[in-house]
């Protein structure tokens, strides 16, 4: 059986009433390392990614039957991690009265104290040259470089053509070589 009928039949069984929860702990076995990474690109920090991600998953749940299936569950999951990663980082940004670029300082900051960061002194540049992107080229970037998405899986998810991303990215990794040459 391929991924996509894996998906339709994950999807029946999560909109009938029956099998929610059988359904659900599958969901939930099935992405929460790739929707953990995804959040934790975007935000850095491990405490953070676990409640945002808790927050996805509990509104999966309470939505799952609007779901209309206008794209692949996987691209439907990743907008809502998405969309809760950057609420969640205009709202910390908006609490202590900060720029986005200056919240972005201090996650990188932060990172470097983390104790559940386990790259290396150039994993921690190539991050500081990603919270230094545009927030839309950061999003691209992680996307595609970290998790190996495909530029039409990617425009699911950001409901953005797949030429725009195409920019995006190619801008993303040359300020990024600019910078890692640079520093």
């Amino acid at each position: 059986m391929n991924t996509h009928e894996e998906e339709e039949k994950l999807l029946i069984a999560l909109q009938s009433d029956e099998d929610i929860n059988v359904a659900f702990g599958q969901l939930v076995a099935l992405y929460k390392q790739r929707l953990y990474w995804h959040i934790r690109n975007m935000v850095k920090n491990h405490d953070d990614t676990d409640d945002i991600l808790q927050n996805v998953f509990i509104k999966v749940y309470k939505n799952i039957k609007k779901f209309k299936g206008d794209s692949k569950l996987y691209s439907w999951l990743y907008r809502i991690a998405t969309n809760e990663s950057i609420t969640f980082l205009n709202k910390k940004a908006k609490k202590y009265a900060i720029s986005s670029e200056e919240l972005n300082r201090q996650l990188i900051q932060n990172l470097e104290a983390d104790v559940y960061f386990e790259g290396d002194e150039i994993q921690l540049k190539l991050q500081k040259a990603i919270a230094l992107l545009p927030q839309k080229q950061q999003q691209v970037f992680n996307m595609k470089y970290f998790q190996d998405l495909k530029y039409k899986e990617i425009s699911e998810i950001l409901e953005t053509s797949e030429g725009a991303l195409k920019a995006s990215y190619h801008l993303a990794s040359k300020k990024i070589e600019q910078f890692l040459k640079n520093d």
